[in-house]
């Protein structure tokens, strides 16, 4: 496990730091087209002697130890008998008790207890308007809370601010990166929040003048060691949660730029978070490449619960509109409902005759309806209490990267890889 930096295979070059480390490339089969692995070699902070390093924290500090101070430190405080290999045994069949002590509190199912709920009517969903104006994959986009503008990104590098209503463009913004991967809103609308292979997220404060360069008033707030997979504005335009490629997320400050919070818990790439619904709400949910969705409490920085039933990626996750549940978006083609009450998945949204990973996931208003996007190109409309497919969209030309409903639940945008958004009602 050595330190990755992804970046696009024209932006490869060696860094010049005080340790004068190199930078070694390898081909990553990740998620671009070109992109590498980046393994950094220096001295260690430990015992100082050149070798390949792992980025790790100790007590929220950064640090660079080779692999062998890590195993050392690793086994300090260990008694006799004891080997890192036994006490990962150890762990792995209190995992397994924890497993089986669930399941005996698994009792029945979301479909099995909502039997007798009224089946939904015919849900008919079209496709209203169409948004054309990114030259590349359309990676990411979000709602204003003014139910009318939206914010894109592209892998062309650009980020846009759309009228929803006249189809418009309000304001364009050139990154100095492609792969533009996370977008967001600020709560007063005033504020867009855009990063990705440039392992930074930067704020642009929007004006009324729409002639306006906003490259010049770019704020870089947040910094990872890896790209930027998602970002999100708290209850506030002061801070903002990212997810990143480094496997943390953490919270920042806007307008500092200070590190208020980072969370380590998952062992591979973080792919999407979401924030709990409700306006006091301290906890936030991440998915990523470890399979795994994590629960996390943003005073305290701790995993407070964790969901790993998925059998590969989980591209993303949502909070169901009461904050007493999330979905979840794989590349196992499933979609899946945890109830956090219950500490326990209760529902798989799937069928076999979907073989294509889901890309994203959104609750309609009433959280009766989950829309979730596909590699075939397709939208699933699925029943959230009965388990069943209530209607498939068609229109995209490529794979949908992104379904987000409206603030007022009155329609849809869906984003593509064939540089178009669609809104449907």
């Amino acid at each position: 496990m050595w330190e990755r930096s992804i970046v696009s295979s024209d932006q490869i070059r060696l860094k010049t730091q005080s340790s004068l480390k190199r930078t070694v490339r390898t081909p990553l089969s990740t998620m671009c087209d070109q992109t590498f692995v980046a393994i950094t070699f220096g001295a260690c902070d430990n015992c100082s002697q050149n070798k390949p390093l792992m980025n790790i924290y100790l007590q929220n500090e950064p640090v660079n130890y080779c692999s062998l101070c890590v195993e050392k430190m690793a086994c300090q405080g260990l008694v006799k008998g004891e080997s890192v290999a036994s006490l990962k045994a150890e762990a792995e069949s209190l995992k397994v008790k924890l497993e089986q002590e669930r399941a005996k509190l698994h009792d029945a199912d979301l479909n099995q207890m909502a039997e007798k709920v009224e089946a939904l009517g015919v849900v008919s969903l079209k496709n209203r308007r169409t948004l054309k104006g990114h030259s590349s994959k359309v990676l990411c986009m979000d709602w204003c809370s003014d139910k009318r503008r939206i914010v894109s990104s592209s892998q062309d590098g650009k980020v846009i601010v759309w009228d929803a209503f006249t189809t418009n463009k309000e304001h364009g913004v050139t990154m100095p990166c492609t792969w533009v991967l996370a977008c967001a809103y600020a709560p007063s609308g005033c504020v867009i929040a855009c990063g990705g292979l440039d392992n930074k997220c930067s704020v642009y404060p929007l004006s009324l003048d729409k002639s306006e360069n906003l490259a010049a008033k770019r704020k870089p707030v947040a910094v990872h060691t890896n790209y930027l997979s998602s970002c999100s504005f708290t209850n506030s335009d002061m801070q903002i949660l990212t997810s990143s490629g480094d496997g943390t997320c953490a919270l920042w400050d806007v307008e500092s730029g200070q590190l208020l919070q980072s969370f380590h818990g998952h062992s591979a790439d973080v792919l999407s978070l979401d924030l709990a619904p409700s306006e006091t709400g301290n906890t936030f949910v991440s998915g990523g490449c470890d399979k795994k969705a994590n629960v996390w409490d943003m005073r305290s920085g701790q995993n407070i619960q964790s969901f790993d039933t998925h059998e590969s990626d989980i591209n993303a996750v949502k909070y169901y509109p009461s904050g007493d549940a999330f979905a979840t978006a794989s590349d196992d083609a499933t979609c899946r409902l945890y109830d956090l009450r219950a500490d326990r998945e209760v529902a798989v949204y799937s069928k076999e005759s979907i073989i294509f990973g889901a890309s994203s996931v959104d609750f309609s208003l009433s959280g009766r309806l989950l829309f979730a996007g596909y590699n075939d190109y397709t939208i699933n409309i699925w029943d959230v209490l009965k388990g069943t497919r209530a209607a498939i969209l068609y229109g995209h030309e490529n794979r949908v990267s992104k379904v987000r409903v409206s603030p007022d639940g009155t329609t849809f945008c869906s984003a593509s890889w064939d540089n178009t958004l669609r809104f449907w009602a």
